[in-house]
């Protein structure tokens, strides 16, 4: 009598277990996007990030893109800050060891990032993918 029961617990559990496994909550999983990860270590990565990120929040239908902005330091000569789009490279400024005009790098950088996100959807409701990377 035991294994009869064993098998029909087994039988009405499997379902349930199937049904919160890993696949099954892949249809649920909730998705970020529109953010600007900032991964600069200067303070002039820090102000380009800061006046680039409220640019960005005045755009509209910025779900399904995500940009990020990477810095790489040299002692000397100063920094090459990279802008890149759900991972395509669209903007690439150096700012010296002085003061930089922050500010008019950002609007430069916003105003290539709707260009992008224009042609990416553009190209996706006309059906021609073949241009949505590195164009820039």
């Amino acid at each position: 009598m035991k294994p009869l029961k064993q098998h029909l617990l087994i039988c009405v559990l499997c379902p349930f277990l199937l049904l919160n496994s890993p696949i099954a909550l892949a249809d649920n999983d909730i998705e970020i996007s529109g953010l600007v990860i900032d991964r600069t270590l200067t303070r002039f990565g820090k102000d380009f990030g800061f006046y680039y990120s409220s640019y960005w929040r005045e755009l509209p239908f910025t779900q399904g893109f995500n940009v990020t902005l990477y810095e790489t330091v040299f002692p000397q000569a100063g920094t090459v800050l990279t802008l890149e789009v759900n991972g395509t490279r669209i903007y690439t400024t150096h700012f010296g060891r002085r003061a930089n005009p922050i500010k008019e790098s950002a609007e430069q950088a916003i105003l290539l990032t709707i260009d992008y996100l224009a042609q990416v959807r553009a190209n996706a409701v006309t059906g021609d993918f073949s241009k949505t990377s590195d164009d820039f």
